[in-house]
């Protein structure tokens, strides 16, 4: 995968996006500015393992919001695409979920998540700070499924460590297997060496 780095800036895009839940279609902007956006690319809309995706950040949607963050959908589909699929399957027509067009495959080649072979987005996930700044990014095999639960725990653990910033000789850092409600680790970068 070549794109944006991990921490480093993704600029503003702009594209068209389809409403599931209203059955309209507007532009939206990605990221947007002062929020976090969660963008979960997808292969192909009409796909089963997909609209389980949807489904599942359904699941998870009001969380996400309540802690300042946007979620989209997006795959190389048209919006006509999106809206066809929508009105289709039960799963995706609940969604509120804005579904991004990337038909001519500029935002998904930006993030180096485009497959030369079948010119679809890979199933993945990238999580966007409010700066703009990338905090995360996986794909994985397009047969798998997304873990809802999980990128939202990853999502919280990130807030967490920008909402708590280290003090002077300090590191913050997110423990593996951490929850929301737990401690963080504050670790002394002199003092701590070898400790934990």
């Amino acid at each position: 995968m070549e794109g944006v780095p991990i921490e480093e800036r993704f600029e503003q895009m702009e594209a068209n996006a389809y409403f599931p839940k209203e059955d309209k279609i507007e532009k939206v902007k990605v990221p947007e500015k002062g929020r976090w956006s969660i963008l979960t690319f997808y292969p192909g809309d009409f796909t089963f393992v997909c609209a389980t995706d949807i489904e599942a950040f359904m699941g998870v949607y009001d969380e996400f919001k309540k802690n300042d963050a946007d979620v989209f959908a997006i795959s190389t589909d048209s919006v006509f695409s999106h809206k066809g699929w929508a009105q289709t399957s039960p799963r995706v027509q609940k969604s509120s979920i804005p579904m991004i067009e990337d038909f001519n495959k500029e935002i998904t080649r930006k993030f180096g998540l485009l497959n030369a072979t079948t010119g679809q987005a890979r199933r993945s996930i990238v999580i966007i700070d409010p700066d703009g700044n990338i905090q995360y990014m996986a794909a994985f095999n397009n047969n798998l499924g997304k873990d809802a639960e999980h990128v939202l725990n990853a999502f919280l653990g990130l807030k967490y460590l920008r909402d708590h910033p280290a003090k002077d000789g300090h590191m913050c850092a997110i423990p593996a297997n951490w929850k929301k409600g737990r401690e963080a680790l504050d670790i002394d970068v002199v003092k701590d060496i070898g400790k934990l």
